[in-house]
């Protein structure tokens, strides 16, 4: 049972990378209509970014500070440069170029710091027994980081102004522009907060296990699966999804071995398509 609980832990901290991955996905479906397939590669971009402000400056804080402020510019330059050129196309178009991007993003990454696997340097500390199990101190502060990135988040979507035009937009674009709302800043917004929110998921997994150019690509299957279980375009089904699919990876990896653990991703987002495609917390919609 201890070794049941600690693997049911540690899936929990891992649905909350997935959730915040997949919260990213959600964020951009939502809004711009397609599913960016460059969320794993920014998650990448926000973990180096965070090693080399570490290794500059000595200081995780201002290590991360930098990951968080990489992942947003990334994102806003992609929507500058590639996605709003494509805004009058087929979604499959902007998917497309997503892809592209996130392989641009993973060269340039490799040539940049090379293919080995890098690690921040954190302090060693001892584990937390709590009623026989043993907790990392440093998950505990990696939990409490991924949360109040969550409160952020929904704060900033349903208590602020620019929240409201995004909900807005997400609900009926055709609407919300025939409302006056102006579409520049809400999508200035929408990639700056996918970018943050992707680099945050970033750092976290760098600092949890080793940073690699293909760190995040790995990532990108149980984000986008997290975000169909949820419901495609629902941030709270997102993080519901991703803690969802955390904990049954963690719970299958003693029967299927950490390899073939991301299986688990496929598996339940294959389901998911076939039994019920709206998600979770999916809404049905009419066509006429």
């Amino acid at each position: 049972m201890t070794g049941f609980a600690e693997l049911l832990l540690s899936g929990v901290m891992s649905g909350l990378i997935i959730g915040l991955a997949g919260l990213a996905v959600t964020l951009v479906f939502g809004i711009a209509r397609f599913s960016n397939a460059a969320t794993g590669d920014t998650m990448t971009l926000g973990a180096y970014g965070a090693l080399l402000g570490t290794t500059l400056t000595g200081s995780l804080i201002v290590g991360g500070l930098v990951g968080l402020l990489a992942g947003a510019l990334a994102a806003v330059l992609s929507y500058v440069l590639v996605f709003r050129q494509l805004a009058n196309r087929s979604p499959i178009s902007s998917l497309l170029a997503s892809i592209g991007l996130a392989f641009f993003i993973r060269a340039g990454l490799g040539l940049a710091f090379g293919h080995n696997q890098s690690v921040f340097q954190l302090d060693i500390v001892r584990p937390i027994r709590f009623l026989g199990l043993r907790i990392q101190p440093n998950d505990l502060k990696f939990a409490a980081i991924a949360l109040v990135t969550l409160v952020i988040v929904f704060i900033l979507l349903h208590m602020t102004p620019i929240g409201r035009r995004m909900r807005a937009v997400a609900d009926n674009p055709l609407l919300a522009r025939v409302s006056g709302i102006a579409p520049r800043p809400v999508m200035f917004t929408l990639w700056s907060m996918a970018g943050a929110v992707s680099a945050i998921a970033g750092i976290i997994l760098g600092m949890k296990t080793v940073v690699s150019p293909e760190m995040g690509w790995d990532m990108l299957l149980p984000a986008f699966a997290a975000a169909v279980l949820g419901g495609i375009g629902h941030p709270v089904g997102a993080i519901v999804g991703g803690l969802v699919i955390g904990v049954a990876q963690e719970l299958a990896t003693p029967f299927v071995g950490f390899t073939y653990k991301i299986a688990v991703s496929f598996i339940v987002l294959l389901l998911v398509l076939l039994v019920r495609p709206r998600g979770m917390f999916g809404r049905v919609e009419g066509v006429r």
